[in-house]
């Protein structure tokens, strides 16, 4: 060990620009505390114990934090208390709210600062693994003379960070020997222990203060998915990012490219926005699976072995207690996908709530069908008005919305007219593709959902009016926002909660929802429809770029072709028949038909297409 007045000498000649064999961020403490902090290395001092009055304050702001990391903190101390450690965790402000050590050495302790309530910040103490902690937010090895001041020369200290979910340092665990092995490389295991301690409490704080929000949990390797994961993150019902562990922030600024970013910057923004998922698939990562088949892709094609939590206080999906207690409204969404029960529970909890809801989804994937299924869940449900914002002519659509009184402009009725909005009060008003609605009816909208009154066109005083609001669009609003075409204030009041209906072509109840549409349209045309396994296959391979409505319109059309009530391929539209003859020339084409004696029925059926693809072909090749 170095003398203290050698010690210092180097001090002096880093600070003259000298060169050190010291690790980088070693130089950097010394030259913060000589430049920022104005410390002397020349003047040495005791280890500083704040008053009791203060540590208990300080206790008291770090209580819930002790209490949930407690386990972790003692499981630490057992593995290195044989080699004469003692554990501290500090608060942010350095100040020790924890400490465990054998108390045979108490008095030697608490004189080199290694006790509860002693203050490790580096403008206090110096170049110190704590102080430095808090200010690099890395792990870090402080040994011997690495510290600044001579009195802690004899120490050996590793620390790492405790952060917050929005990444903000809540504290710093620390071990420390008051008489350390020479080499500093001895301390490596040390440090792994402490990181990895200081990693599973931070996650355990963000999992206990998840609260109504899902936790995700991340790893590079299955094995450690359940145990030891390398990151995680909150997200709440939205699908929105509430907080992180830090290596959540690495995971999702990594996989957004974007390093720069701090970790609250991420806070608020959608998890599709990031990972390819929504927030309805979650159910999708929840034990049940192989750890090796819980896979999540993030959008820079980087991909993670992902496990969900779902809120402790959410319905729990696929059991059938469960599944009782959803409305009746509800329950035909579902037919068994995940993703679509866990929206289901989600919309049972909203019904009674007088809440605006966003709902989300492709064109054709059921917005009005669930938002007609929540307004029919709700225990007072009144009228249901449903708008569609794109199907109005831009010219008659504020008349429509907010209807006119007698004489308010040309054309108007002697009589007037009760707008849509005033026609859905005590009840539920669905603007769908609101996406579409002009900017200077946004801002009158806007006015309704913040007075609760309406002024319809022509009149001088407004109507009271009180309605639950439930709106729909295809597009990303957040988007359109940014973009200026939509006003973000009004965005804020119609998503207090989103709702995302998946794509029919990531639904994994495709199969029962194809036997549930069939049985509907045999009652309704007096049939009892069935679908071969042919068919039904080629169905599932299909995109559905138009979802429900084109899968219904599809099924009700195959079964309008449907010979003895059977569909078969035969019955399929055009378009979800393969092109058979894409690599064929006419000649073959013609050979074909002649083998089947010029009988385009038989043709068609040899070839398991419908016989208009056989005359399209014949057309197009001119035969």
């Amino acid at each position: 060990m170095v003398s203290a007045l050698s010690h210092i000498k180097e001090i002096e000649r880093v600070a003259m620009g000298g060169a050190s064999d010291r690790d980088r961020p070693v130089i950097q403490s010394w030259l913060r505390c000589l430049n920022d902090y104005q410390l002397n290395p020349a003047q040495t001092q005791q280890a500083y114990i704040v008053p009791d009055t203060l540590l208990r304050e300080h206790r008291e702001q770090s209580e819930e934090l002790i209490r949930i990391g407690r386990s972790g903190l003692e499981a630490l101390f057992r593995q290195v208390a044989d080699q004469n450690y003692v554990l501290l965790l500090s608060d942010a402000r350095g100040v020790t709210v924890e400490f465990m050590g054998d108390p045979t050495f108490d008095n030697q302790l608490r004189k080199a600062g290694l006790y509860l309530g002693s203050e490790w910040s580096e403008d206090r103490a110096g170049t110190c693994a704590v102080g430095a902690c808090m200010v690099s937010g890395k792990p870090v090895i402080i040994h011997q003379d690495d510290h600044f001041d001579a009195c802690h020369i004899g120490l050996t200290c590793t620390a790492a960070p405790i952060f917050d979910k929005f990444g903000d340092l809540s504290a710093v665990l620390d071990i420390s020997q008051l008489r350390s092995p020479t080499a500093k490389a001895s301390q490596q295991l040390a440090l792994h222990l402490v990181a990895s301690t200081a990693r599973r409490i931070e996650l355990a704080n963000l999992m206990t203060r998840a609260g109504e929000d899902w936790v995700l949990r991340l790893a590079k390797l299955p094995d450690f998915l359940d145990v030891d994961p390398d990151a995680a993150l909150t997200v709440n019902g939205n699908g929105i990012i509430t907080g992180l562990t830090h290596g959540g922030f690495g995971a999702v600024a990594r996989a957004m490219g974007r390093p720069d970013l701090a970790t609250r910057q991420f806070i608020g923004k959608p998890i599709s926005d990031v990972f390819d998922i929504e927030i309805e698939q979650f159910p999708t990562l929840m034990r049940g699976r192989p750890n090796g088949e819980r896979l999540l892709e993030a959008r820079n094609g980087l991909t993670l072995f992902a496990s969900a939590i779902a809120p402790v206080s959410s319905f729990r999906t696929s059991t059938p207690s469960q599944a009782t207690r959803l409305p009746a409204a509800l329950r035909q969404l579902s037919f068994g996908d995940p993703a679509m029960e866990a929206l289901q529970a989600r919309a049972a909890r909203l019904a009674d709530r007088h809440l605006p809801i966003l709902i989300r989804g492709e064109t054709g994937s059921g917005k009005e069908y669930l938002a007609r299924a929540i307004h029919d869940s709700s225990a007072k449900p009144g009228p249901f008005i449903a708008v569609n914002c794109a199907a109005i002519p831009e010219q008659l659509i504020e008349s429509e919305l907010f209807g006119y009184v007698a004489g308010a402009f040309t054309g108007a009725t002697q009589k007037g007219k009760i707008g849509l909005i005033e026609a859905a009060n005590g009840g539920t008003l669905f603007l769908d593709e609101i996406g579409d609605m002009p900017l200077v009816l946004q801002s009158r909208l806007l006015r309704v959902l913040s007075e609760s009154e309406i002024q319809p066109v022509g009149a001088l005083k407004p109507k009271p009016v009180k309605f639950r609001l439930l709106s729909a669009s295809h597009h990303d609003l957040a988007v359109l926002a940014a973009q200026g075409r939509f006003r973000e204030d009004l965005l804020y009041r119609l998503n207090a909660a989103t709702l995302t209906l998946p794509a029919l072509r990531n639904r994994q109840d495709f199969d029962s929802l194809v036997d549930h549409l069939l049985r509907r349209i045999g009652d309704e045309e007096g049939e009892k429809l069935t679908i071969d396994r042919s068919a039904k296959a080629k169905l599932a391979v299909y995109r559905w770029p138009g979802n429900l409505r084109e899968l219904d319109n599809t099924l009700r059309v195959a079964a309008a072709m449907a010979a003895s009530q059977i569909i078969t391929t035969d019955c399929l539209p055009d378009h979800l028949q393969p092109d058979i003859f894409e690599n064929n020339d006419q000649p073959t084409l013609r050979s074909q038909l002649d083998a089947c004696g010029n009988n385009i029925s038989a043709l068609a059926r040899k070839l398991g297409v419908n016989r208009s693809t056989i005359h399209r072909r014949l057309k197009q090749s001119q035969i």
